[in-house]
């Protein structure tokens, strides 16, 4: 979709409420959803985190959204597809500014130059106990991304009539924290597989799409 016709209609996601669960539920594992719904998952005090969907015109004015992959580490979400953004940091006045922080650190874009357009449900991430606050932003003109060594494999720019293809959302068996060897919903972008917080957080960012677009 060109940006212009993108940044005419994203707007009007404002006003929308937000599907949450709903949409969650679309691409999480049916053992997931049972335990979500039976408030089993969930942990105690867990740790906060701020993510952002960053939506933006490449150089041909086609409309693209970021993702990056993880570096491989010894931890929970090594080499895992993300959204740009981590964990509160002393300083930070609130989640939209972890999120804008943390975007500027791990792929270079100022947090000056993103216009959050909302904020979105969170999504509880059982094996680190985090809960995830993500945003949707947008830029306005195109950018050359800076991705951080230590932390960024590579950036993964989505077309965004490709994330809104239904035909790209596959099961696939995977074993997850809670469960070895299951059916899971992932999105398949860029030849990467995408699922679990990342997929439940992109289900809903959809879901708010195919309304204003």
């Amino acid at each position: 979709m060109d940006f212009d016709l993108f940044s005419q209609r994203i707007p009007k996601i404002k006003d929308l409420p937000l599907p949450g669960e709903m949409a969650h539920f679309k691409m999480a594992p049916e053992i997931r959803v049972k335990l979500m719904q039976e408030s089993q998952v969930k942990g105690k005090n867990p740790k906060k985190a701020g993510v952002m969907a960053l939506f933006y015109p490449d150089f041909k004015n086609g409309t693209k959204l970021l993702l990056i992959l993880r570096k491989t580490y010894k931890g929970v979400h090594s080499n895992q597809i993300a959204f740009p953004g981590g964990k509160v940091e002393d300083g930070d006045i609130d989640l939209a500014q972890t999120a804008l922080r943390e975007t500027h650190e791990e792929v270079g874009v100022p947090p000056e130059k993103i216009m959050i357009l909302k904020s979105l449900s969170t999504v509880y991430i059982p094996p680190s106990n985090y809960e995830v606050q993500p945003f949707l932003g947008i830029l306005d003109r195109p950018l050359s991304f800076v991705p951080q060594e230590s932390e960024v494999e590579s950036l993964i720019e989505v077309s965004l009539m490709d994330f809104l293809d239904d035909g790209l959302i596959f099961n696939q068996k995977l074993s997850t924290s809670y469960a070895t060897n299951i059916e899971v919903p992932t999105f398949k972008l860029n030849g990467y597989t995408v699922w679990g917080a990342t997929a439940m957080m992109l289900s809903e960012i959809k879901e708010l799409l195919k309304q204003v677009l």
